[in-house]
């Protein structure tokens, strides 16, 4: 949080930051994100509102979180005051020698002497940019590290020549996982055993997910839906909060960008603006304050176009449509919690390819989140494959239709949205 110094009596700026030298202890690996500041800085140190797992806190749980630290600063602008606290921030060596001598002191809390490294080389696919590696839970999608309270995660990027090493890891026994964007899917390997006082070498080839041949992609997969309209485009009227979807959410009118619903033409169109960064399926309403009333047509179907050669068909006997999803809002909400009074607390999300409707996708109401409402195009990543007859698609034109329930909303206690939605991600086409 930083004070421009138009509160002061001297003109004087202030910054007030939470600063973690490590976020070992906490959950949900490097998707995992949550409010930070209202009035306060906050320090959520387990929460879902962007759908993340959170743990079962019952007798006998025993955790320590941390280390962290408020960081006070003033005096500069606001770039030079959040990088006078950023360079002790997700920093494991700084101040290492100081914890572990208070070690003894605080339940749970690791010294060097427990601790080891992790390497390894990654043979990344053609393609792969931004490349990460997580250390986590064995057994288990990174974003629910939850299930065993002594488990501890660590990531770090890799290099373009694929190497990674991650240091001062907590000695026992992770799952590998390794994203990047532009590449569906992901590499995981478990069991992989870090001991204390030695270096883990490990080697691995990610061979990325195919289904066939590819004939289209809508946008990147990254874990974001931030490249679609209203996500990472820089809003023209607020400097300090430059990314659009930062802002609040219905200051974007889905019915005034997209009158008569979205039409998307692969190839022809751009999905900086011919998408949006959230599939509704209503909008306007309750905590819209520009919208009050709900609006229903043109909403909820969003249709995909495409144009098929014969040539690409032949022979061709399976496709796999693959959606990606940054995140998903059933009637749970954020709660985690199943409503059997609420019809969708388990979110059926509909394809019609050609006019066919496909079996829908039941996203499950512990994998629903609080995302684009609460400012955030990365929640609790999910995923499907629908597959299906090739003979479904034709020469020439063809039309995939989108669809989540006419009409789905939810009871909010809270001032949101009833609304449901999606984020993309990414999605795909491929034939077989």
């Amino acid at each position: 949080m930083w004070a421009d110094g138009s509160g002061s009596s001297n003109g004087t700026t202030y910054g007030a930051w939470l600063v973690h030298n490590t976020v070992e202890t906490y959950f949900g690996g490097p998707l995992h994100s949550d409010l930070v500041v209202d009035g306060i800085v906050y320090n959520y140190i387990s929460n879902n509102h962007h759908g993340d797992q959170t743990p079962n806190i019952t007798h006998g749980f025993d955790r320590t979180f941390g280390p962290q630290y408020f960081h006070f600063n003033k005096g500069g602008s606001l770039k030079e005051l959040r990088a006078d606290a950023d360079q002790y921030g997700l920093n494991p060596n700084w101040n290492a020698r100081f914890y572990d001598s208070i070690a003894k002191h605080v339940p749970n809390l690791i010294t060097a002497a427990g601790r080891g490294t992790f390497n390894a080389k990654v043979d990344l696919p053609k393609g792969a940019k931004n490349a990460i590696a997580v250390l986590a839970q064995s057994g288990v999608d990174y974003q629910d590290n939850v299930f065993d309270t002594k488990a501890c995660q660590y990531w770090a990027e890799i290099s373009s020549n694929g190497e990674v090493s991650i240091d001062r890891v907590k000695a026992g026994t992770y799952r590998l996982t390794v994203h990047a964007d532009g590449i569906f899917g992901d590499f995981i390997q478990d069991n992989v055993k870090v001991n204390a006082g030695k270096n883990t070498d490990l080697k691995a080839k990610w061979n990325p997910e195919s289904a066939g041949t590819e004939l289209w992609r809508i946008g990147t997969p990254d874990k974001s839906s931030g490249e679609y309209r209203h996500g990472y485009a820089q809003s023209p009227t607020h400097p300090l909060l430059t990314d659009e979807y930062r802002l609040y959410w219905a200051d974007y009118d889905f019915v005034t960008d997209f009158p008569e619903g979205v039409t998307y033409k692969v190839g022809r169109d751009d999905p900086a603006q011919a998408l949006n960064y959230v599939h509704w399926s209503i909008f306007g309403g309750k905590a819209n304050y520009e919208r009050p009333e709900p609006v229903y047509e043109n909403i909820n179907n969003w249709t995909i176009m495409f144009d098929a050669k014969a040539q690409q068909l032949k022979n061709k006997k399976t496709a796999t449509f693959t959606v990606q999803l940054a995140g998903a809002k059933s009637a749970a909400g954020n709660t985690d919690i199943y409503n059997a009074s609420e019809p969708y607390s388990n979110l059926p999300y509909t394809v019609n390819v050609n006019g066919k409707d496909l079996k829908p996708w039941i996203i499950p109401y512990h994998h629903s989140s609080s995302c684009a409402v609460r400012s955030a195009v990365i929640c609790y990543n999910i995923a499907n494959k629908f597959v299906f007859d090739a003979k479904l698609l034709k020469e020439g034109k063809n039309k995939f239709i989108l669809s989540l329930p006419y009409g789905g909303k939810n009871y909010e206690s809270a001032l949101l949205p009833e609304a449901l939605y999606v984020q993309y991600d990414a999605m795909r086409l491929e034939v077989k």
